[in-house]
């Protein structure tokens, strides 16, 4: 079995590029600064499920990816998790919330209807994102 992203993340998101490990996305929802990132094994639903090479790998992505949020304008507060409620293939959210923002302080989920993003600000957030992440990423492994 070779990985294959969920179709209801790729149709929710835009994408950045791949990692060592994960294929990262950007949630195509304005009202937050919101990257996923999925390993590209197959297969996988839970952390867990990673091997321990692929774990430590997973963790300093998720560094990186929210270190990369976080330093965003207008994000007071990181929320990262992997829920997989609705979609169960392996995902971590990396979410910047701002004080106020429409679903503050509760959860984005069920808050409201998404905003796409205007193609100009989604395609500069991309940029941004690829060339803090993607740029220093070394070459991906084969996926399996």
């Amino acid at each position: 079995m070779s990985f294959a992203l969920d179709p209801r993340l790729a149709a929710d998101t835009l994408p950045v590029g791949d990692l060592e490990l994960s294929r990262v996305l950007l949630m195509n929802d304005a009202r937050y600064p919101w990257l996923i990132l999925v390993p590209r094994r197959a297969g996988l639903a839970e952390i867990v499920d990673l091997d321990a090479v692929d774990r430590a790998i997973l963790i300093e992505e998720v560094a990186a990816a929210s270190a990369f949020v976080r330093a965003l304008p207008h994000v007071d507060k990181l929320n990262v998790g992997a829920l997989g409620n609705v979609v169960k293939q392996l995902h971590v959210h990396v979410l910047g919330r701002a004080v106020g923002d429409p679903a503050w302080p509760g959860p984005v989920w069920g808050a409201g209807e998404a905003w796409p993003y205007d193609s100009g600000a989604a395609e500069a957030l991309i940029v941004r994102a690829r060339d803090a992440l993607i740029g220093t990423a070394k070459p991906a492994p084969k996926t399996i």
